[in-house]
């Protein structure tokens, strides 16, 4: 079945979705925002009927800009975010928990004796950012009615009926046996969890059921993690590449094959796609908030929107001797340390607006170079590039920090959102088996290359500035 397929991104901050014709390209798109809850002690939720709505309102919105009929439909997701509810009626039982939400850290604590185990079983770290200890939290302290699962299963119930979720998502959960892509029942009873009736894995490709929701029936033939669909959709299908996208988070994957590899710099070993029962791995890294601390800021009135960044920023030459660690919902890979807050160091009474834009710039990228190194430690061999995605890339100030910091090219992606034309190019997987992905993925070319422009000692400097400022976080 050839045709125009619709896919959907539904993100934290807002949902995507993408009509996109093999032949003609993206046909129509949609938007629809969501405003997570940000509360004190971390805590941060969502309403799981604004996602769903989010999800149908972007949909609509591009079918009626494509004004096409579509033969099938792709879903990436959030990964991490939580929530329960009734099986039989699909109702919401409790706030969808998102993936920042740091409120199961005592839980974690409390298994902290088992980290190692966990780590070597699921590939994942033992941290509160990952699904289970958030839906055993939830077990201990809101419903144990229902069903608890990542948000994806919810959003194809409400969908289809069906009750899935993909081998992707699943790695996301710290549930899941890496090596045999399987629920782990030493996983589900170290967190509390045996019993609960979970989805059925499914690959990533593949007929899942049909949907009337945005008007004439739909098959859903593809489902993924958003960060794996735009590794995928940046034909990183082979061991040695990276990505990383700058949404949300910043978030960079690099794949490994068909064999987990478990390093030892910090980073998750995840899978990266199940295709035709053949799954393929990946390294993951993050930071935890990007374009959330460009929110930060411009909600401190110092910018008004992430536009302002290299306007604001390139008003000076540096970041005045001022040092920024992005570590405000937590610091990420490759340290783990979830407890800790976020600094800006070295300010004066000469700081302006451009030195704390250009310091933000710098933080991000900082701390991406650490994962890209850390990846390249990994698999043995370092990164030639970074391939790079995401609303943030828009920043060229942002684009050539990181080309600076990382003393590597940095390749600007030309698809805008690679999120959703990956989970597109697995719709068309889903609906032809016959398929190659290379044949079902879009052209890759970069819209921008940008190269270091300052020498790799100066580099060196900030970055060991960086991790310093890292190391005197309060707490660490």
């Amino acid at each position: 079945m050839t045709g125009p397929v619709l896919a959907v991104d539904q993100g934290t901050s807002g949902t995507k979705a993408l009509v996109v014709c093999p032949e003609r390209g993206v046909l129509g798109s949609g938007y629809a925002e969501v405003r997570p809850r940000h509360r004190p002690g971390g805590l941060v939720e969502a309403d799981p009927g604004e996602l769903y709505d989010s999800v149908l309102a972007a949909g609509r919105r591009a079918l009626a800009e494509a004004g096409t009929d579509v033969v099938a439909l792709g879903l990436a997701n959030q990964g991490e975010t939580v929530l329960a509810w009734d099986p039989a009626t699909g109702r919401p039982l409790t706030d969808a928990l998102v993936w920042q939400d740091r409120r199961a850290e005592p839980l974690c604590a409390e298994l902290d004796e088992h980290a190692p185990e966990l780590r070597q079983l699921t590939g994942l770290p033992l941290d509160p950012y990952f699904a289970a200890p958030k839906m055993a939290w939830i077990r201990r302290h809101l419903t144990r009615e229902g069903v608890v699962t990542t948000s994806d299963a919810w959003l194809v119930h409400r969908l289809t009926g069906a009750f899935v979720t993909d081998a992707a998502t699943a790695g996301r959960t710290q549930l899941l046996d890496l090596d045999h892509v399987r629920w782990s029942p030493r996983a589900l009873d170290l967190y509390g969890l045996a019993g609960e009736r979970l989805p059925e894995i499914t690959d990533v490709a593949q007929p899942i059921g049909t949907t009337r929701a945005f008007g004439p029936e739909i098959p859903l033939t593809g489902l993924i993690v958003d960060q794996q669909a735009a590794l995928l959709a940046q034909r990183l299908t082979a061991p040695g590449a990276a990505k990383c996208t700058y949404g949300t988070g910043a978030f960079l994957l690099a794949h490994t094959g068909e064999r987990p590899r478990r390093g030892g710099s910090g980073l998750a070993s995840c899978v990266a796609w199940r295709l035709a029962g053949t799954t393929s791995y990946c390294l993951d890294g993050q930071v935890y908030t990007a374009a959330s601390a460009v929110r930060w800021l411009a909600d401190l009135g110092v910018i008004g929107s992430a536009a302002d960044l290299d306007p604001v920023g390139g008003a000076v030459p540096d970041s005045g001797g001022v040092t920024f660690v992005p570590a405000l919902a937590g610091l990420a890979a490759p340290w783990w340390r979830g407890e800790l807050r976020g600094s800006l160091t070295g300010l004066g009474l000469d700081t302006t607006a451009g030195h704390l834009v250009r310091a933000l710039c710098e933080g991000v990228a900082a701390q991406v170079a650490e994962l890209a190194d850390a990846a390249a430690a990994d698999l043995g061999t370092p990164l030639t590039t970074l391939r790079v995605d995401g609303g943030l890339t828009r920043s060229a100030l942002l684009m050539q920090t990181q080309a600076d910091l990382l003393q590597r090219p940095v390749e600007v992606s030309a698809l805008p959102d690679a999120t959703a034309l990956g989970a597109a190019a697995l719709a068309r997987l889903g609906t032809d088996p016959a398929l190659g992905a290379d044949e079902a993925l879009p052209p890759w070319q970069p819209a921008a290359v940008y190269e270091p422009r300052i020498p790799a000692d100066r580099a060196a400097e900030h970055r060991a500035r960086f991790r310093a400022a890292v190391a005197a976080l309060p707490g660490s």
